[in-house]
């Protein structure tokens, strides 16, 4: 089977996410002494990893650095081993799988739900590269292995890996419909997935004597390390961009003809505009989160820059400056005129996860991005308590039910008109043909001639 040159030329930037890896790496060795390291990476291991359990605070920012390192190592070489050609959504998924390894996901827990996305496609008798993808991303739900693995007085470590097993095995074909019934408006199809599956987990395993709880460990005192770390890496990633391409000018144009896309699923930005305009994309969305958290007075730990590498990995696929701040705004003014502070952990995060929900704005306009935002803050609230915070993908869970809400709604009361979903505007994740923009996408990015 010949490869397509197209493809070889995006494989070729699996080397910038080994670089990256090193990058994550080097950072943490640079902070901590190579013994600290281990007993840190010892503490991640053996912690129970509910929401909220911010790896920088228990362990250090050493450790959970290099625990980042690992576990975007690992993931790269997931997709590389399963053949699966670069697009925008591996970008997405090395990015969240980054992020969220400061704060839930770590180098053993993750292997199980792997394990079983494994299972599925031997039992499908289909590619391993169909499912890579999703397996990662169901790392989700990778504190329940967690804590069945460690609770000591209802759990063992068998039962937390078959636990995981069946979640990984589980998860492609719940995950392909719930895709569906969301629209394409929540950019985190996954949290909806693995929350529904952790609202009949957690309920069982209560009920057979367990007593997950949610957790609040958060690291304060850490905003001019991370601050500048964040800043120059998101400045790298912009001149990169702007050097990658034939020439500064056509990455700008491309980033300009990106800006114009609503970011409704799916939105593959790396093979619909090319590396260049991608990169200045990420580097852009990062410092917007970056500012967000400072102009807030939040704090820069695991969670919050877990949230930033989000929505930067998330920028090859559906987010960009114009549909990611109605949303931001939304969450703020919640923040204005409810009963909750914005230095709260959770609305610090709800601040940068909120952008799940950037097709809305993208798609029908800001002020529906900014309500939302509005009504994903308090949603957000109440939606990890039933699960324990087993699902590290809440504010997914959360966006998911706000999509589901407010597209029917949109379309039919304000918008008056039917809608027009043809099997082509879904991307299934299960699916090994690559994600085709949607008619509306497609038109904006074809040049036009003059």
């Amino acid at each position: 089977m010949s490869v397509r040159p197209e493809a070889m030329r995006y494989d070729r930037m699996y080397r910038f996410l080994w670089l990256y890896a090193a990058a994550l790496a080097l950072f943490g060795l640079a902070l901590d002494s190579p013994a600290g390291i281990a007993a840190g990476l010892r503490t991640i291991v053996l912690t129970e990893d509910a929401l909220i359990t911010d790896y920088v605070l228990i362990a250090g920012p050493g450790a959970a650095l290099v625990n980042a390192a690992l576990v975007t190592a690992i993931s790269t070489l997931c997709l590389r081993l399963a053949r699966e050609p670069l697009n925008g959504f591996s970008l997405v998924v090395v990015g969240l799988m980054s992020g969220f390894s400061l704060f839930g996901k770590n180098f053993v827990n993750i292997w199980p739900i792997l394990a079983g996305s494994w299972l599925y496609a031997k039992f499908r008798r289909e590619p391993l590269g169909k499912y890579t993808a999703v397996g990662l991303l169901a790392t989700a739900l990778a504190p329940v292995v967690s804590y069945i693995a460690l609770d000591n007085g209802w759990g063992t470590l068998g039962t937390g890996c078959l636990t995981g097993l069946l979640i990984g095995f589980l998860m492609p074909p719940l995950s392909a419909y719930t895709y569906k019934i969301q629209n394409g408006m929540n950019l985190y199809n996954m949290g909806f997935a693995c929350g529904l599956t952790a609202m009949v987990l957690v309920p069982l395993m209560s009920s057979l004597g367990a007593d997950p709880t949610t957790q609040y460990h958060w690291a304060e005192g850490y905003r001019p390390l991370f601050g500048a770390a964040i800043a120059l890496f998101c400045a790298a990633l912009f001149l990169l961009g702007l050097v990658i391409g034939p020439s500064p000018g056509a990455s700008w144009s491309g980033y300009r003809r990106l800006l114009l896309t609503s970011g409704r699923a799916p939105s593959d930005y790396l093979r619909m505009f090319g590396p260049g305009p991608v990169l200045l994309n990420a580097g852009v969305n990062g410092l917007i989160g970056l500012a967000v958290i400072l102009g807030t007075g939040g704090d820069l730990n695991g969670p919050t820059v877990g949230g930033i590498l989000t929505i930067m990995g998330f920028s090859a696929f559906g987010k960009h400056a114009r549909n990611i701040l109605p949303v931001i705004a939304g969450v703020l003014l919640g923040g204005a005129v409810m009963h909750w502070s914005l230095n709260d952990p959770a609305v610090q995060l709800a601040c940068l996860f909120c952008t799940t929900l950037a097709p809305i704005p993208g798609y029908f306009g800001w002020p529906y991005g900014v309500l939302a935002g509005f009504l994903h803050s308090s949603v957000v609230l109440y939606t990890g308590t039933p699960v324990a915070g087993m699902n590290l993908y809440n504010n997914g869970f959360s966006g998911g039910l706000v999509a589901i809400i407010l597209y029917p709604l949109i379309i039919d009361i304000f918008r008056r008109r039917k809608p027009a979903l043809a099997d082509r505007d879904y991307f299934d994740p299960i699916q090994h043909d690559e994600p085709v923009p949607p008619p509306h996408v497609r038109e904006v990015t074809e040049p036009k001639n003059r």
